[in-house]
């Protein structure tokens, strides 16, 4: 909001999402916040626009990780998300360390599409072998832009670096909390989960069969 309320240069659109907020217990241990005396702070502060932040590297949050996961770069993934889906993000990439150690998961916020932070997405591929992006919104979106941006760098071009975009699908959804929306549409902590297992060759996946 503080972002919003100071920038004349153009227009800006402050948009609220459903759900409640977040205490400070949480927004201290799980997003790495580091909250004066534990408590939320009355006064925000403006973020740079057009520039993300990594919340989480391989080990646990920037402040307290270690090097000891993911010391090859085919074993490290990196989750960009933009939106409500980083909490989500957060808990999967600690529920993904906890099955493989061997496996070192970095969580990034991107805050924006447009300006999109060219200098994140350029180290994330740069440092990991998978990139995850994860996103309330549908095809044609911030995982596409991300994508786009990638192929103009030259980022695919070895092909050593694999990509997913996770969106909402294109289809209706029934009246329903969040939570049961977000498992319909897929993008769930559970289902950022499969999706690294899956990229990182941790669980195969069903080939489907032609019936006779």
């Amino acid at each position: 909001m503080k972002t919003c309320a100071d920038f004349d240069d153009g227009p800006s659109v402050l948009r609220y999402p459903r759900g409640n907020g977040y205490g400070a217990e949480k927004l201290q241990n799980l997003f790495g916040y580091e909250l004066e005396n534990d408590e939320i702070p009355t006064k925000g502060v403006p973020v740079a626009i057009g520039k993300g932040r990594i919340i989480r590297r391989p080990g646990g949050l920037v402040n307290t990780s270690s090097n000891t996961r993911g010391k090859e770069r085919k074993d490290r993934v990196a989750i960009l998300t933009i939106g409500t889906r980083l909490h989500d993000a957060l808990i999967a990439a600690n529920e993904v360390e906890a099955k493989d150690p061997t496996l070192g998961v970095t969580v990034a916020d991107a805050r924006f599409m447009k300006p999109l932070d060219v200098d994140l997405v350029r180290q994330l591929a740069d440092d990991h072998s998978v990139i995850i992006t994860v996103e309330e919104g549908a095809i044609g979106g911030f995982g596409d832009h991300v994508l786009h941006f990638l192929a103009l760098d030259g980022a695919l071009d070895e092909g050593n670096l694999k990509f997913r975009p996770m969106v909402l699908p294109d289809s209706y959804f029934e009246t329903g909390t969040q939570f049961e929306q977000y498992e319909e549409a897929g993008l769930n902590a559970e289902h950022i989960i499969g999706t690294v297992l899956r990229l990182t060759k941790r669980i195969k996946v069903p080939v489907l069969e032609e019936q006779d």
